[in-house]
């Protein structure tokens, strides 16, 4: 019977090992890089719906999501470097674009044009993926010394299938350069391969699809536990009825 625990003990062990990995990868793998505190929250932001259209009057582009800038710049009233949060408010938005064949770009207006955030993606015509390979910002706000501006013509983020939409219901962090970073909320988006002013079938992002395999992950593990225990169960009460029947 001291065989039966330690074997007991051992299963649960491991079982418990499994459900930790589990939970910690779904940890890890939605962190974000560490950045300074903001000194306002805004909330989540609101979701937009934004469409491109081509020269031919049909949608080129159609993006939806929540958007959130995470900007460092010189503040006036406090007279430091400060990290603010804003969200993208789309009732206030003026958005515009263009396509290409392997270009695509939106661009979002707020602020009477103070700020502008420019969205690049980019299509490789050989193996027909598309991706998110530049972000460009430019503001001017009341509290800040100097006008913001930055650029980054590498990046590869929302990736996908040329004809196949961009989903990702989990939030994102975009990471621009080490003075701006964009969450980005529920997004779904297109920039080519667009039929009928719709969005192609889904293909989803990592996040979504570890957010699904963490609790398969965990229900197989208590159900083998369950079994383990059932099974050294049985095998000690065969047990003891054979030493019944030898005495």
């Amino acid at each position: 019977m001291k065989q039966i625990g330690g074997f007991q003990s051992w299963c649960l062990g491991v079982t418990l090992q499994l459900i930790i990995a589990a939970v910690l990868h779904q940890g890890f793998a939605t962190v974000a890089p560490p950045t300074a505190a903001p000194y306002k929250d805004p909330g989540r932001p609101e979701k937009g719906n934004y469409q491109v259209n081509g020269t031919n009057g049909t949608a080129c582009l159609l993006a939806s999501m929540g958007l959130q800038l995470n900007i460092t710049f010189n503040s006036v009233s406090q007279n430091k470097t400060v990290q603010d949060v804003v969200n993208i408010q789309p009732n206030v938005t003026k958005y515009s674009g263009s396509c290409d064949p392997d270009n695509a770009t939106l661009h979002l207006s707020m602020d009477a044009e103070k700020t502008n955030l420019i969205f690049f993606f980019t299509l490789n015509t050989t193996s027909n993926k598309y991706h998110l390979s530049e972000v460009s910002l430019s503001a001017a706000w009341p509290d800040m010394k100097e006008p913001f501006s930055t650029r980054n013509r590498s990046l590869n983020y929302l990736q996908g299938t040329l004809g196949y939409s961009y989903l990702c219901r989990e939030e994102q962090t975009l990471i621009v350069d080490q003075y701006l970073s964009i969450n980005i909320f529920q997004v779904q988006v297109q920039p080519f391969g667009l039929t009928k002013d719709e969005f192609g079938a889904a293909e989803e992002c990592q996040l979504d699809e570890d957010d699904m395999l963490i609790p398969i992950i965990v229900g197989a593990a208590l159900a083998g536990l369950v079994l383990i225990v059932l099974l050294a169960y049985l095998i000690g009460r065969k047990r003891s009825h054979a030493g019944y029947q030898t005495i």
